[in-house]
């Protein structure tokens, strides 16, 4: 099936009229907010006699704890298995009654479900929704909107790869922050992330530009050819919770303001019509949905702030919200941060990390089509491509991963993670025709210190440590990592699988800080960016490699831009 955006094949199904708001009969003076709930059902994804949906029940009237909605189907639709609630089926007659874990549904509060069916002919939005006996409202909206299939500017109508024939948004205040530094001319025009790091950032912080200032300069950029414009999503409740540089503003169990105040907003600006000629690349959340992987538990990396994360599902359900929300947007392209080959390359990480992506993906009325991709190496330093060694070698009767640097992993650089965690995504659910990003501002790991052949055999670790272009001193290092450089710059359709190189994270912005800084962004100081701390498990309790005197994450750091093209590779002209 191809990625074009599966919804408009369902809108093309729809009968006139079935889409759009339908509002419930109510008597004579009484105010459409008397109605005690709405329903919000949508056609996720369509083939020829099959279907799955997304239905959302938001209760209006008094507190429930427990609930069943019903509908009728005036088609020949037949639900064959469902999620997050108990969907039975008799005849045309529909009801799904909630499962133990959401019967609770506040003043105000939401319940997703969701299901798949079969059905021929037409497959109508039902006309009226019963909630535990009472009408309700029904939107019928969202990603079964009417699209004109002719259109090939039609936003419902997503391409295979968004960077296919397209520019890529250059960030102008990062470019103004490039072309200050010496020689920084020679990068300032490359394009990178726009990170929307706190919901302040949405608007503009200190004067800076907001969302719709960046979008409204894109279509400027855009001229009359196809653009791309990259935004980072990035403010879960509890955020980075294996770390303190890039803790967030939103504390663990504040998955409401998340949704209201974080996506909501997001999700209404990136729908308006303006800017519905824009290709609009999501990265969603990176450094989250691994951590319930790796660290926590009974792992000697696991945290309590990551098992209260993973207790409480709200980097699932925050995940899953952000992905739906911004999934109904038809011009938006969803890429799913998958961390990097050095967190979750282990055969303990490899497949949970998948199914806890899918889980995501099927979370708050998500479904794997709203997602076009994933993203790895994310404000990373992983290697691209390590040419002097693979992971098949062996030397002095030593297969390379028994080596103190590969320590088991399966893989030993990043275009061969992300080619093959690709496959690992499909096989849990995921499209066969999504895409990989991998992020190369920071990898190119050059200069003098950049190996120009193998290492020595005389052991399994001469000969990986002789040899290998990655120069940290543990692969479990992140923070301004010494001795790093610029990698590939940005490129589209680079290697099967790949749909391109992409600087999500902008060179020359700090990590975190070096030593505690007060700041009110919620920012807290890590060890692991101090360049005299000896470690944790995480880097095998080795020095950092940090460099000195770096100020808070996501500021400018003119030592480490400098840093970056000077080791950069390819050099810099």
């Amino acid at each position: 099936m191809s990625r074009t955006r599966t919804a408009l094949l369902a809108a093309m199904a729809l009968v006139a009229g079935a889409t759009g708001t339908a509002y419930a009969v109510v008597p004579d003076g009484v105010g459409a907010a008397a109605v005690p709930c709405t329903v919000d059902y949508q056609v996720q994804n369509q083939w020829d006699t099959g279907f799955t949906a997304a239905v959302t029940v938001t209760n209006l009237g008094a507190a429930k704890s427990s609930w069943a909605l019903k509908w009728s189907y005036a088609g020949n639709q037949r639900i064959t298995s469902g999620w997050n609630a108990k969907v039975t089926q008799s005849g045309s007659n529909v009801t799904a009654a909630n499962e133990s874990y959401n019967g609770t549904l506040a003043t105000g509060g939401s319940a997703t479900f969701g299901f798949q069916g079969t059905y021929s002919g037409s497959n109508a939005v039902p006309a009226t929704f019963t909630l535990d006996g009472v009408t309700c409202n029904v939107d019928g909206g969202g990603p079964t909107d009417p699209t004109d299939p002719t259109d090939p500017t039609d936003p419902g109508d997503r391409v295979n790869n968004p960077y296919s024939g397209a520019k890529v948004y250059v960030n102008p205040e990062w470019s103004a922050k490039a072309a200050a530094e010496p020689g920084g001319s020679r990068i300032a025009d490359q394009p990178t992330g726009v990170w929307l790091d706190r919901i302040a950032a949405i608007n503009g912080v200190n004067g800076g530009m907001g969302l719709r200032d960046h979008l409204d300069e894109a279509l400027v950029q855009k001229g009359s050819g196809e653009l791309v414009i990259q935004l980072v999503v990035y403010n879960l409740p509890g955020r980075d919770c294996a770390a303190l540089a890039s803790n967030g503003e939103l504390g663990p169990t504040e998955i409401g303001r998340y949704k209201t105040e974080y996506i909501d907003p997001i999700a209404a600006i990136l729908a308006d019509d303006k800017y519905s000629s824009l290709r609009i690349v999501t990265t969603v959340e990176i450094d989250s949905l691994p951590n319930l992987v790796t660290n926590t538990g009974s792992r000697p990396t696991a945290t309590p702030e990551c098992d209260v994360m993973k207790a409480n599902g709200n980097y699932v359900k925050g995940v899953g919200y952000a992905l739906n929300k911004l999934g109904d947007v038809g011009n938006v392209y969803n890429y799913v941060d998958a961390g990097h080959h050095g967190w979750i390359g282990w055969d303990d990480n490899f497949g949970a990390s998948a199914d806890v992506f899918h889980d995501a993906a099927t979370a708050e009325g998500a479904t794997p089509s709203d997602v076009h991709g994933f993203i790895t190496n994310t404000a990373n330093y992983s290697a691209l491509k390590e040419r002097n060694f693979t992971i098949n070698d062996s030397v002095a009767g030593k297969s390379v991963r028994e080596s103190k640097w590969v320590d088991w992993n399966r893989y030993v650089d990043e275009l061969g993670f992300a080619q093959a965690f690709r496959n690992e995504l499909v096989s849990t659910g995921f499209d066969t025709n999504i895409g990989m990003l991998i992020d190369t501002s920071r990898n190119g790991w050059g200069g003098n210190a950049r190996p120009t052949g193998p290492g020595a055999t005389t052991s399994v670790d001469t000969y990986i440590d002789g040899g290998r272009y990655d120069r940290r001193i543990h692969i479990g290092n992140w923070c301004n990592q010494s001795g790093a450089g610029l990698g590939e710059r940005p490129k589209a359709a680079p290697e099967t699988g790949i749909d391109a190189y992409v600087w999500m994270k902008p060179p020359g912005e700090s990590d975190g800080a070096s030593k505690a800084i007060p700041n009110d962004e919620g920012k807290g100081f890590d060890r692991m960016c101090d360049p005299a701390y000896t470690g944790t498990p995480r880097n095998g309790n080795n020095l950092t490699g940090a460099l000195p005197d770096a100020p808070v994450s996501g500021h400018w750091f003119s030592a480490q831009f400098q840093e970056l093209m000077r080791n950069a590779y390819p050099p810099l002209p």
